[in-house]
């Protein structure tokens, strides 16, 4: 019915540049609210950055000034541009999209995940 995909990740050297995209696909009205989650080893999922349907954007303050996040809202897509990138940024990447608007339901659906490694 809805699927979110991500795609993008990758291997870069510290300082390097990666960009991260994930589209929505489906029967979908709207989208409220896409965002960034990312999870690295032995750790708890944890929020990147957020975008709302209005262009409010939240981010980590481990990323700020470093990552930007944008949406196109035609394509129900939502980018991740990362700059400067740390080892520390090492994670799988995952793509949340909250309050999906279909015929028949409001709920929330993530991405299966992109693995993002960065080199020292």
């Amino acid at each position: 019915q809805v699927q979110v995909v991500e795609s993008g990740g990758g291997l870069v050297q510290a300082g390097g540049s990666l960009r991260l995209s994930c589209a929505a696909s489906g029967s979908i009205l709207s989208i409220n609210t896409m965002g960034w989650y990312r999870q690295a080893p032995g750790k708890e999922r944890e929020l990147v950055a957020t975008i709302t349907s209005g262009g409010t954007t939240t981010y980590a303050d481990s990323v700020k000034g470093r990552f930007t996040i944008s949406r196109d809202h035609a394509k129900n897509t939502v980018y991740l541009q990362m700059n400067s990138l740390k080892p520390e940024d090492t994670a799988v990447y995952y793509c949340e999209a909250r309050l999906v608007r279909t015929s028949t339901s409001w709920r929330n659906y993530w991405g299966q995940g992109t693995q993002v490694t960065v080199s020292s």
